[in-house]
């Protein structure tokens, strides 16, 4: 009876931290996706930066050329959409991974 008590004593703790790590992402500009309370498991995703072409055009001008390497990875890495997987391991371990599509 006691094992019992232990092992849902720490599943409860699992998902308070499971619980909270979806609400620090949130907090950061995440919305949920999907989540799954059995699992548990969610996906959230956060919309890409918008870049300023125009504003970045002209530092390139004025830097002559030095901050198009800065514009070039505000174009291919900041600009896109991020996706993320947060779940519990088989250990109990709350953890956060990458989508790829």
């Amino acid at each position: 009876m006691k094992s019992i008590e232990i092992t849902k004593i720490t599943s409860e703790k699992n998902l308070l931290k499971f619980k909270i790590a979806l609400k620090d992402k949130v907090n950061k500009g995440f919305k949920i996706e999907e989540i799954n309370d059995k699992l548990p498991f969610a996906i959230l995703s956060k919309r890409g930066k918008k870049v300023n072409h125009n504003f970045n055009l002209l530092l390139s001008f004025i830097t002559l050329g030095i901050w198009s390497l800065a514009w070039v990875y505000l174009c291919c890495v900041s600009s896109k959409e991020k996706r993320i997987l947060i779940a519990i391991d088989e250990d109990g371990n709350t953890f956060e991974d990458k989508c790829y599509n």
